[in-house]
């Protein structure tokens, strides 16, 4: 989108997936890159059977997540000392700098919907490797 066009409404339907650094597969949404936004990203995510993702965090954005079907497990914390399980219907907060790793230990995908403050979806990513062995399912 070019800076200085004047604002206007968008539809995105989420058809291109891209890799995540955090090690999942999203599909393109509301962001920076697809129409301009300010202050928010929000696209979908689903999690196949038996995967995880890196454990990472945002560094000053906030996370929502609603959880469309399915379940994910997500540990979270300095040392991911914390666990809880996201259940379809249920909505789930992540608070800016927090590390955390979900991951689908169902034999079913789940599916989410993902908003951050962060518009620029990828940008405030940071990898934690130190913490990937952590997590033992």
């Amino acid at each position: 989108m070019d800076a200085t066009s004047k604002p206007t409404c968008h539809i995105v339907r989420p058809s291109h997936a891209y890799d995540g650094k955090q090690g999942l597969s999203y599909f393109e949404g509301i962001a920076a890159e697809t129409v301009g936004a300010k202050g928010i990203c929000m696209h979908l995510m689903t999690i196949p059977p038996g995967v995880r993702a890196k454990a990472h965090l945002h560094e000053a954005h906030e996370t929502a997540i609603y959880m469309l079907s399915g379940e994910a497990h997500t540990w979270y914390g300095d040392e991911l000392e914390h666990h809880v399980v996201v259940h379809a219907g249920e909505l789930f907060y992540i608070p800016a700098g927090v590390p955390h790793l979900p991951a689908n230990l169902s034999g079913t995908p789940c599916t989410a919907i993902i908003a951050r403050t962060d518009p620029n979806e990828q940008e405030s990513v940071v990898l934690l490797p130190e913490l990937d062995r952590l997590v033992q399912e």
